[in-house]
């Protein structure tokens, strides 16, 4: 019933729009429907998305802003403007679709109050320049938030990150002004995950090996299936912490200084720490950088350590198997 186009960025791919072209004409009148999983604003555009819902299926469309504010974005090199959002959504509102999915997270580095505050006045936005566009009220935006967790070989691994508590005041100060107005209040939905679960995986993803002793004390407590809502406890993850002597806040809320031994440091990805710490320095200066395949190599050590070779289409060569698989 549905083909979907699976990978860190599907619509970046330079011969994107050949692909969706062949998928949409093999299964033109089967009722299937083609999707992007989530789609960079400044990677939509309209050809795209008429051929993913040329055989008359609409599935939802996700766009990604992440970060609530311009000024946020420039953190975490996300240098597309509220103006070039509301733009992108207000031509797919226009091409027919009625229902979108904002994504965003809370928590990032050196957020605000105010930063997270702006997700509401974009949505608001997009409602209105949706409305105006199609001349209905029937258009629907959904705002979906996660946590922020730091991860390894990012140059977001030496950051602090946001405790559970700030994280759920910031949720709640984003739902009442979401309600705040009452002329868009309906038309806009509201998803998020309270900041408890967050520190777990904050903690599993950067913890050493001591955290093994912490993961198997939960088992040994009952704990199953914690990916599911039902049978996660954060107070069981906290108390098998506690009776292994292992301080969560040292793994999660803390910040590390740049010659800090990290515990993943004898783990090669490929990328240069020193150009890491670096780059988490034109973070904080809020310094976004150019997509590497359009300047100068930027030196952070993947293409030559790995044998990467950014490959930019057309290439001439037919990409989709010669039939259904």
């Amino acid at each position: 019933e549905e083909v979907g186009l699976l990978s860190l960025s599907s619509a970046d791919h330079s011969e994107i729009a050949d692909i969706t072209h062949g998928l949409a004409d093999r299964y033109d009148g089967t009722q299937t429907s083609l999707s992007l999983p989530s789609t960079r604003v400044d990677a939509f555009n309209i050809d795209l998305a008429q051929e993913l819902s040329r055989n008359g299926r609409r599935s939802g469309l996700t766009f990604a802003p992440e970060g609530g504010s311009e000024r946020l974005r420039k953190v975490i090199n996300k240098t597309v403007s509220k103006q070039d959002l509301i733009d992108t959504v207000t031509a797919a509102y226009s091409a027919g679709w009625r229902q979108v999915k904002l994504y965003f997270m809370c928590g990032l580095p050196t957020e605000t109050d105010e930063d997270v505050l702006e997700i509401a006045e974009m949505a608001r936005d997009v409602i209105r320049a949706g409305r105006q566009a199609t001349g209905t009220r029937d258009v629907k935006c959904t705002v979906s938030i996660g946590g922020f967790v730091p991860k390894p070989h990012t140059p977001f691994q030496w950051a602090s990150q946001l405790d559970p508590e700030t994280t759920d005041r910031r949720l709640r100060l984003l739902k009442d002004a979401l309600r705040e107005d009452k002329s868009t209040a309906k038309a806009i939905g509201y998803r998020y995950h309270d900041g408890k679960p967050g520190q777990v995986e904050g903690l599993l993803s950067r913890g050493d090996r001591r955290v093994g002793a912490v993961i198997e004390e939960v088992w040994r407590r009952g704990g199953i299936m914690d990916g599911w809502s039902e049978h996660f406890s954060y107070e069981r993850w906290m108390a098998a912490a506690e009776a292994t002597g292992v301080d969560v806040a040292w793994y999660t809320t803390r910040e590390r200084d740049e010659l800090e031994v990290l515990p993943w440091d004898h783990l090669d990805s490929g990328l240069d720490k020193d150009w890491l710490w670096s780059d988490w320095q034109d973070a904080l200066a809020e310094q976004d950088l150019d997509d590497c395949r359009w300047i100068p190599c930027f030196d952070c050590g993947v293409c030559p350590q790995l044998g990467t070779e950014i490959q930019v289409g057309p290439t001439g060569a037919k990409l989709l198997p010669l039939s259904v698989v």
